[in-house]
């Protein structure tokens, strides 16, 4: 059965007066089945034409109801720009409806906030197709981190009803907006605002989505900033509680986590790159030329997938990797040699000049330092007779018992 709008109007009401959340959400989203029946009903209506319906429930709700049927009806002729506008309206009245309620309205929050980062996306797509400017994401934002602010100034509520229990998906979705349109400086500002309110419940209490999400975004600016142990810390975290269906994201965890995981000398198993045929192409290259100490077979991945690498900001990391991939071809060097503890320079010198890298002896012996400095080696070396002594146990320690594993430069 077509749903009318004045059958959409008492369904509005009934989940107000029973406090229905999740109703509320349903009837306010652009993607509902009854959208196109209002579409139909009222062909092409504006706000004027609407008008007679202000008074038809409570306050701002007529309004609401009002501003939906614009959207819908600007979605439905695909001009996102102008159905953007519509909801950035809608938004603003659920807010102040949303202030002077409990944490059952935070359903209708998440929905409206989350049509609100789509449209803007839409509309900032369309308008790039185009050749125009369009900063409509970043309007998201700003109003997404007004409804952040609503959440957390909750003090009348009851601790399980709090608003406050929306406060770290509103910040996903604040962080996820910073991100999309680059301006991830300016996520220092909901961060600072997130440790200032020391009042909100633990983040372990909140679902597991939100904790995903949030420490997700937390091991992203970590890693930006080269902040690797963090990053590390957060995005494993992010990875092992994000939900086994969801592949899209994991995949983006992983994306970042390999390489974390490669400078501290864990490989991915061929097992979890083949679940993963995006990140298999990408990273397999490395992986295989860092167990094989191919630095030729490195170098080379390195230009092929360079485009990517820096679109993906962890083209500096894997280029970090390279004095892995140097390290397992000494080490290859050392077994080669029926594992001894004096092995001549000449060695090192002629193992890289056969992976590819033509240098002379004297920056082999550099090289060669470098990897006793850095920990990869334990050992000395005797310039004067061209010997490089190697501790008599461990010569090689595991990567992942450096000091600083992260510290590769």
């Amino acid at each position: 059965m077509p749903v009318t709008y004045s059958q959409f109007l008492t369904l509005i009401a009934t989940a107000l007066r029973d406090e229905n959340g999740l109703d509320l959400a349903y009837l306010i989203r652009p993607v509902s089945s009854h959208s196109k029946d209002l579409i139909k009903e009222f062909r092409n209506p504006t706000r004027q034409s609407l008008s007679r319906y202000e008074g038809a429930i409570e306050a701002p709700w007529d309004e609401i109801a009002i501003q939906y049927v614009l959207v819908i009806t600007h979605v439905a002729k695909q001009r996102y720009a102008d159905a953007f506008k519509e909801h950035t309206q809608l938004v603003n009245l659920f807010l102040r409806f949303f202030t002077n309620n409990s944490g059952w309205t935070l359903p209708a929050l998440f929905a409206t906030l989350r049509d609100l980062r789509d449209l803007a996306f839409d509309a900032d797509v369309q308008a790039r197709d185009l050749s125009q400017k369009s900063d409509c994401m970043e309007e998201a934002a700003r109003i997404m981190s007004k409804a952040f602010s609503n959440c957390v100034t909750d003090r009348t509520s009851s601790y399980q009803m709090s608003r406050k229990w929306g406060v770290y998906y509103v910040v996903g979705l604040v962080l996820k907006s910073y991100f999309r349109v680059r301006r991830i400086s300016l996520s220092k500002n909901i961060l600072r605002a997130l440790e200032a309110n020391r009042d909100i419940p633990l983040l372990h209490e909140y679902p597991r989505a939100h904790q995903v999400t949030y420490r997700y975004y937390l091991g992203m600016l970590s890693f930006l900033n080269e902040d690797y142990t963090k990053s590390e810390q957060e995005l494993t975290f992010a990875f092992y509680n994000c939900h086994l269906e969801a592949r899209n994201n994991q995949e983006r965890i992983l994306t970042y986590l390999i390489p974390l995981r490669i400078l501290r000398g864990h490989l991915p198993s061929a097992d979890l790159l083949s679940r993963f045929p995006v990140l298999d192409e990408l990273y397999a290259p490395f992986i295989s030329a860092i167990r094989k100490g191919d630095i030729q077979s490195f170098d080379a991945a390195l230009d092929t997938f360079e485009r990517r690498l820096v679109d993906l900001n962890v083209w500096l990391t894997l280029e970090k990797a390279r004095e892995i991939c140097i390290r397992g071809l000494f080490r290859r060097v050392w077994v080669v040699s029926e594992k001894g503890n004096r092995i001549p320079v000449a060695m090192f010198h002629s193992s890289l000049r056969v992976s590819g890298m033509d240098v002379s002896s004297e920056e082999a012996e550099c090289l060669v330092a470098n990897m006793i400095y850095k920990g990869y080696m334990r050992g000395y070396i005797s310039h004067e007779k061209q010997m490089v002594v190697l501790a008599n146990t461990n010569a090689f320690p595991q990567l992942s018992e450096r000091p600083t594993p992260f510290t590769l430069h």
